[in-house]
């Protein structure tokens, strides 16, 4: 089985990688997050694997991640929530990777709002993933620090946020830029109902 790949980048689009492994090319799926985190061509990446055998005879498809913290989340959401597969999982792990931190606080405090307004999941898939990962997610730690600020409970409007978010990425900022915006924007106005205009507006100014 494999676990972990380190090569030559050859290719990568935005949803898969070729690594060339000692004269031997991979084809690995990964989310858009993390290819374009990986390195340029040419360049030597590492990446932790995940292989899937697909039913009735079908070949192996090698799924990939930066960190085992990822990986443990993907196989997290394939075996732990109903109807998942390799796919589905790599696909809830692309929406949750815009802030794991944030969305391990959001399954954990049971906030499916924040799970539909900041990360995109429809209110059905929002309440399947409370109810199937409320008790897996406290084991598992992930990288990086909660970007969305909370004072006294209170964190920016989910509307506001999901909205800011795209116009600010629209723009060209980086999503990490633009979160750490957004944060700053709660904290110096914390509890208030912000409506999205009125927050791109705030966040533009520590961009």
């Amino acid at each position: 089985m494999i676990a972990t790949l380190k090569g030559v980048v050859l290719s990568k689009a935005q949803d898969n990688v070729i690594l060339e492994v000692s004269g031997i090319g991979y084809e690995v799926l990964l989310t858009p997050a993390s290819s374009d985190a990986l390195p340029a061509l040419g360049q030597t990446a590492l990446l932790h694997v995940v292989e899937s055998v697909a039913m009735y005879g079908g070949g192996v498809t090698l799924y990939g991640f930066l960190t085992s913290s990822e990986k443990e989340l993907f196989l997290t959401f394939r075996d732990s929530v109903p109807s998942t597969g390799a796919k589905k999982a790599l696909e809830y792990l692309d929406k949750a990777s815009k802030s794991l931190p944030d969305f391990r606080r959001a399954v954990l405090e049971k906030d499916a709002k924040v799970l539909r307004g900041v990360f995109g999941f429809t209110p059905k898939t929002a309440e399947r993933l409370v109810d199937a990962l409320k008790d897996k997610l406290e084991g598992i730690s992930v990288p990086g620090a909660e970007r969305l600020a909370r004072l006294g409970g209170a964190q920016l409007p989910v509307g506001a946020m999901s909205q800011a978010l795209s116009a600010l990425s629209a723009l060209g900022y980086k999503p990490s830029e633009a979160r750490a915006a957004l944060s700053a924007v709660a904290e110096e106005h914390p509890g208030e109902d912000l409506n999205a205009e009125r927050v791109i507006r705030l966040a533009l100014k520590r961009l």
